[in-house]
């Protein structure tokens, strides 16, 4: 395997092909295509699976490196489904190909005697008309009426409950088109495609580089408006919001805690910040630690996952509520999705604000929407909160997708 530097390649989106990997956030990143390398696993280990596959990997690897920053080398990228038993299992997927950039470095990672490729950029076809199913309200009604119960019965403190929303296009999807559609849209979200799981999520799970680790946790969230003025003033009753501070709160302990396990000091802001995005705001909170021995960004997305902002608090009772009120398979969604290096160093996320194309029938997709649900919860606005939550794919699909009746 040789990375060399290479002039600027421009817009990353507009590189690879439609079955290639992406990972880019403010322009810079990498995309990869073709297939050296694959690991699948599945059931409770899987995360555990991958991450001692790719020790082995990396211990016999040859690998020539004269770029040397963060996502030049021996790469793999992966995604993990977010239940122990879901039949989306996980997988890490070393590409033939990764062009990526990097501040002023702009790098080409080639395995094996893979030849040079032509680096013209070629933009994706256009996205084909889709018709979006609308979602069972009803059901989510009763849902999360039920778990407000539960939350009030001293069951659990907090579920998070998701919907998926399919929907049908009058040709395949082509990746590269949702990719090229989402990152100019949200520069400050991590623009993903790994295994047909595609998204722009606002969520980082774990940066591990040089040994330090990073994770920004979200929980609280409020749509905005398009009005600033009207906006600013949401931003400050978010920040107030006992609901969405209870919220916030078990999320960050419940990432902090699995932290200082791990590090030997770590930074925990006394109060979270408002992020801003396009379509809505959450509460955030920037967590940093040192860590106190050689943990690779697997072993720490393995320990991390789920956090109780994508699954609950406490999280076994959490999660077999999910279970038992969620009528699908989440997959891949609220799943682990990044990369890894031969060094242990990557970034990886939470799969959020996604969409699963089908691999059997490249025209269906699922889009996917999660709510936070505790005691003062309501699931009126929880459903408004979920829509929010789906314009980022939505978007991407375009305007010519319609709500079918």
């Amino acid at each position: 395997m040789t990375t060399v530097a290479i002039d600027d390649p421009g817009d990353l989106t507009l590189l690879g092909g439609e079955h290639g990997t992406a990972w880019i956030r403010r322009g810079e990143g990498m995309v990869g295509w073709g297939e050296a390398a694959r690991f699948d696993a599945s059931g409770p280990d899987r995360i555990d699976d991958a991450a001692s596959w790719w020790r082995r990997v990396t211990r016999h690897a040859e690998v020539s490196d004269e770029v040397r920053v963060p996502g030049s080398g021996l790469v793999a990228f992966g995604s993990f489904a977010f239940a122990d038993a879901s039949a989306a299992g996980g997988s890490l997927v070393v590409p033939r190909v990764i062009v990526g950039r990097r501040g002023e470095h702009a790098w080409i990672t080639l395995v094996g005697d893979e030849p040079m490729p032509d680096l013209t950029p070629t933009p994706a076809p256009a996205v084909p008309a889709v018709t979006v199913a609308q979602g069972n309200r009803a059901a989510w009604s009763a849902a999360v009426h039920d778990a407000v119960a539960r939350i009030e019965a001293g069951e659990i403190e907090k579920v998070v409950l998701a919907r998926a929303v399919e929907a049908l296009a009058e040709a395949p999807i082509d990746a590269r088109s949702l990719v090229s559609a989402l990152e100019p849209e949200f520069p400050n979200c991590w623009t993903f495609h790994v295994d047909g799981l595609v998204g722009a999520t606002p969520e980082l799970l774990a940066r591990i580089d040089h040994g330090l680790v990073t994770s920004r946790i979200l929980a609280g969230t409020i749509r905005r408006t398009g009005d600033e003025t009207a906006d600013l003033a949401h931003a400050a009753a978010l920040a107030k919001s006992s609901k969405d501070r209870e919220e916030h709160e078990y999320a960050a302990r419940s990432v902090t805690e699995v932290l200082e396990q791990h590090c030997g000091s770590i930074n925990v802001p006394d109060e979270p910040f408002v992020l801003h995005l396009p379509n809505v705001m959450h509460l955030a909170t920037d967590v940093t630690g040192v860590l106190s021995h050689n943990a690779s960004a697997l072993e720490m997305i393995a320990q991390l996952h789920p956090s109780a902002a994508v699954c609950g608090t406490p999280t076994v009772e959490a999660a077999r509520v999910i279970d038992e009120l969620e009528d699908f398979d989440r997959a891949r969604y609220a799943g682990p999705v990044g990369w890894i290096n031969a060094h242990g160093d990557g970034e990886w996320c939470i799969g959020l604000r996604s969409a699963e194309i089908d691999q059997d029938n490249p025209n269906r997709l699922r889009l996917f929407a999660g709510c936070g649900i505790v005691a003062g919860s309501d699931a009126d606005a929880e459903w408004v909160e979920s829509e929010a939550k789906l314009e980022p794919m939505l978007g991407a699909l375009g305007v010519r997708a319609q709500l079918a009746p």
